[in-house]
C-alpha cells in the first residue's frame, strides 16, 4: 500500500506537572487567569501529527511519503525518520523559518495545556501534491490530510479531489481554529473520518452538520474514545465499538491517538476488517502510552501481539499477525 502522509513536523517539549490543573482554578477569578506551573520534568521529543503517524507507518514496515514543511534544523530529525522506514524526499526545507514547536505541560490526571507554533508549517500551503503523485511507480492508496498550516490542508485535500485520489481526514487540532465552511471542505468525500470524542462534537458545530450528515459526506467516521477505546460509524452499518488495551501503562498521553492511525492505516492496508484495524490501532496507541514522547516506542510484533491476545483473545491476535507483517 503507498501511503502519503501530510501534515506537521515538529519537535515536542513535554512537560510534568505533579498536581492538577484544577487545583489551581479559582472558580471567581477564571476570567482573569495568571499561572505559572513549576514542572518536575522536561523532556524534548520528536513529534509532529504527520511524521508521528509516519513514523507508526514506517515501524509496521509500510515505508510511508511524508510530505510537509521544516526548517534548517531538520537534519537530525530526518535521519531519525529515515532509520525508521519514513520517505522524507517530499518534506521541503525553510529558509527563514525554524521547525514547528509543540510545548505541552500534563499535570497528574493527564489532562494537558498545549500551545503550538506554526514556524516552518506554514509553508506548507506551497506545496503540490501532483509532482510526488505523479513521480511514483503508482498513485497512492491513501493520503492522509493530518492537522498542518489550514491553507495547505484545503489545497491538499482540493488536490485529492481534482486528482480522484482517496484521502483521509484528520483535522484535529485545527478544528478550533477553522471556518465552518473549511471544515466542510476538509470532511466532504473522505474515505476515511478521524477525531477524538471531543472533536466529533466540536466538528459538528463547526460545519452545522447533524451526525447522520456527516456520515452521509464521509466512507467511515473513526473516533476514539480514550480508555474506552474506539468507535467506527458508516451509514447504512450498525455502529462498531472496539474496547482499549486495558491496564495499559500510562506515561504520557501525547501522540497516542496518531499512533492509533498508524495502526489502522496499517492494518487496512493489509486487508484487514474494521474491527481488527481498530485493535491494532489500540495496540499500537498502549505501546505509545507507555513511552515519553510520540516516537519512543518499538514496534515489537511478539509484544504487540501479546497485548492483542490478552485484550481480545488468541483468535484476534491470529487475524492482527498479518497485519504485522510486511506481505510479498
Amino acid at each position: 500500500m503507498r501511503i502519503i502522509v501530510t501534515g506537521s513536523i515538529a519537535t515536542d517539549h513535554l512537560m510534568v506537572f505533579p498536581g492538577r490543573f484544577t487545583d489551581q482554578l479559582v472558580a471567581d477569578q477564571l476570567a482573569h487567569v495568571s499561572l505559572s506551573f513549576l514542572v518536575d520534568a522536561l523532556e524534548v521529543r520528536r513529534g509532529g501529527v504527520a511524521a508521528n503517524v509516519a513514523f507508526g507507518l514506517g515501524s509496521l514496515g509500510l515505508r510511508p511519503l511524508l510530505v510537509g514543511a521544516v526548517g534548517s534544523d531538520f537534519a537530525e530529525y530526518e535521519v531519525w525518520l529515515k532509520e525508521h522506514g519514513v520517505d522524507t524526499n517530499a518534506v521541503v526545507i525553510s529558509s527563514e523559518h525554524q521547525t514547528a514547536r509543540f510545548m505541552c505541560i500534563t499535570d497528574q490526571a493527564a489532562n494537558q495545556i498545549a500551545a503550538f507554533y506554526a514556524g516552518a508549517m506554514q509553508e506548507a500551503r506551497d506545496i503540490e501534491l501532483w509532482p510526488w503523485v505523479a513521480g511514483g511507480a503508482a498513485l497512492p492508496d491513501l493520503v492522509l490530510i493530518c492537522p498542518n498550516d489550514p491553507a495547505a490542508m484545503l489545497r491538499h485535500t482540493g488536490e485529492c479531489r481534482d486528482l480522484g485520489l482517496p484521502f483521509a481526514a484528520d483535522p484535529s487540532q485545527q478544528l478550533a481554529r477553522l471556518e465552518g465552511a473549511d471544515v466542510r471542505a476538509l470532511v466532504t468525500g473522505a474515505r476515511w473520518l478521524f477525531t477524538n470524542e471531543y472533536e466529533s462534537a466540536l466538528l459538528m458545530e463547526r460545519t452545522g452538520w447533524q451526525h447522520s450528515q456527516v456520515l452521509a459526506r464521509v466512507g467511515a467516521w473513526v473516533t476514539t474514545l480514550g480508555s474506552a477505546g474506539v468507535r467506527i460509524d458508516r451509514a447504512g452499518h450498525e455502529r462498531l465499538i472496539v474496547p482499549a488495551v486495558q491496564d495499559a501503562p500510562v506515561t504520557d498521553p501525547t501522540g497516542v491517538g496518531d499512533s492509533f492511525r498508524a495502526g489502522f492505516i496499517a492494518a487496512i492496508g493489509r486487508g484487514l476488517d474494521l474491527t481488527s484495524a481498530a485493535r491494532l490501532g489500540c495496540v499500537l496507541a498502549a505501546e505509545a502510552l507507555g513511552a515519553i514522547g510520540s516516537q519512543s516506542y518499538e514496534v515489537d510484533t511478539a509484544q504487540l501481539l501479546r497485548t492483542a491476545k490478552s485484550t481480545y483473545g488468541l483468535a484476534a491476535a491470529r487475524q492482527l499477525a498479518s497485519g504485522l507483517t510486511e506481505q510479498p
